[in-house]
């Protein structure tokens, strides 16, 4: 299975919208989680794949499931040598067969090392958005919630619960650093050009990601919902 797309990005910057419109352009995505209160359009991100292979795969690293805290220390991640061939047989499983096909996955920012690994020629997408927006959304969203936990906070010296999600921020943007230094084949992409109406960017990354623009991208973009988060 060639034609490999992986999503990544720190929860609550928009990697569900890129996904979204990965899919729209035609990217198979398998089996993906619809809309829910904290994504209205749908977080289009194989829960299979979430559910069976990356929680399971963070719990044994003593990490939190969720990707908020702990997280799983990167030097001394374990690397499943069937990780490929199982990701590679859910697909197939859920109606693949040709193409470019996706999977979208916060959390695998925290572990990249074990997706690099299993797919070395898979095309990435970084999405990004601004530390203080984040945070914010965090405070916001009711599962987004390790911070507001004492304990957590006393472990990473901060004081309070924006501070806490302030720090996570940090350590995912550490390893977008070392993402790219590794070499990656990686695109950064800020959604929040989209919402504001420069499709630029992203008409950029689905041509060169080997996929066909589509026109319905631009009813699927709705500002309202992004700027929600922002209020």
């Amino acid at each position: 299975m060639k034609n490999v797309i992986l999503i990544t990005g720190c929860a609550r910057s928009g990697t569900s919208m890129v996904a979204g419109v990965v899919d729209m352009c035609g990217a198979f995505g398998g089996d993906m989680s619809g809309p829910n209160k904290s994504n209205k359009k749908g977080m289009f991100e194989n829960y299979y794949i979430r559910n069976q292979l990356v929680k399971p795969y963070l719990t044994d690293m003593k990490a939190d499931a969720m990707g908020q805290y702990p997280l799983p220390d990167i030097t001394k991640l374990n690397i499943p040598m069937d990780w490929r061939n199982r990701v590679e047989q859910i697909m197939k499983e859920q109606g693949f067969k040709d193409g470019p096909w996706f999977y979208k996955g916060a959390k695998m920012t925290l572990m990249w090392p074990v997706w690099h690994y299993a797919f070395p020629n898979a095309k990435w997408i970084i999405v990004r958005r601004r530390t203080g927006d984040i945070i914010n959304s965090c405070l916001k969203t009711s599962f987004m919630r390790a911070f507001s936990k004492v304990q957590f906070r006393k472990a990473i010296g901060v004081k309070d619960e924006k501070e806490g999600w302030k720090w996570w921020v940090r350590q995912h943007e550490q390893r977008f650093v070392e993402m790219l230094e590794t070499g990656l084949n990686a695109k950064i992409v800020w959604p929040e050009r989209m919402v504001t109406g420069d499709y630029q960017q992203m008409y950029e990354t689905i041509e060169w990601l080997g996929l066909e623009w589509k026109s319905e991208v631009l009813n699927f973009i709705d500002p309202k919902l992004w700027k929600s988060r922002r209020k």
